[in-house]
């Protein structure tokens, strides 16, 4: 009489196709595995991830580096809409329909990205409520961002929205202190993110190193101190009372 060999249980299955015992599924280690409809891109500083114009077909997790977003205008100029880094995602639209790219992105450091295709990350966003409340929080987050900048156009000073830039562009608030900016911000693309001119952003520059703020050293150092000017009302404010925007 012959033995048979014991035959594995087959593993209970959820309603929706689910081994019971599985691991949870970790947003993460999603972000960081190459797999179908997932690839892990390296730029270099100065490179363009995508141009204006350019098939939205993907979005973009950014795993490390800073990536600037910038719009041109048919009459050639440019206006930066978001420096974004580490733990970001870009290229949202195509998740709402966007056939092309509505702006340009390029690297303003060495970056490492992760693009997951338009249809897998539809996919995940459907099969993953992990994931999908991750992705979430990261669009009301930059819904928020995108309000407090419109404010900040609105009705704060040159002085003020740029003290919040650079705040912004140190990290200030996520690891409890402000940390070195990242590759080299020209007082440029600080003047088209605050709406101003490239002199006005040098005077406030100049002003808050003087005042210890702010140090350069090959890069941007920013302090806490710098808090100070976003948070004074218009009375004690550091500009001249009737600083023009």
């Amino acid at each position: 009489m012959t033995s048979r060999e014991p035959t594995a249980k087959p593993r209970k299955r959820s309603a929706n196709g689910k081994a019971r015992n599985a691991a949870p599924f970790d947003p993460a280690i999603y972000l960081d595995t190459i797999a179908k409809g997932r690839t892990i891109t390296h730029y270099k500083k100065k490179s363009v991830l995508f141009t204006q114009g350019d098939v939205a077909d993907a979005v973009i997790y950014i795993r490390a580096g800073k990536i600037k977003v910038a719009v041109v205008s048919a009459e050639g100029n440019e206006a930066v809409v978001a420096i974004l880094g580490a733990d970001e995602f870009l290229g949202e639209g195509c998740l709402i329909g966007q056939p092309k790219r509505l702006a340009t992105a390029s690297a303003m450091s060495d970056c490492t990205v992760m693009h997951v295709s338009k249809t897998e990350i539809q996919r995940v966003l459907k099969d993953e409520p992990n994931f999908s409340r991750m992705f979430v929080t990261h669009i009301l987050a930059r819904n928020e961002r995108i309000q407090e900048d419109l404010v900040d156009q609105l009705f704060n000073s040159t002085e003020k929205r740029l003290a919040r830039v650079l705040l912004l562009l140190a990290n200030f608030g996520k690891a409890g202190r402000p940390e070195p900016i990242i590759g080299k911000i020209s007082q440029e693309t600080l003047a088209e993110m605050i709406g101003t001119t490239r002199s006005r952003v040098s005077h406030f520059m100049n002003k808050f190193r003087k005042l210890g703020f702010i140090t350069y050293n090959g890069h941007i150092d920013v302090h806490s101190s710098l808090l100070s000017v976003v948070l004074a009302d218009k009375a004690r404010s550091v500009a001249p009372a009737l600083e023009t925007p």
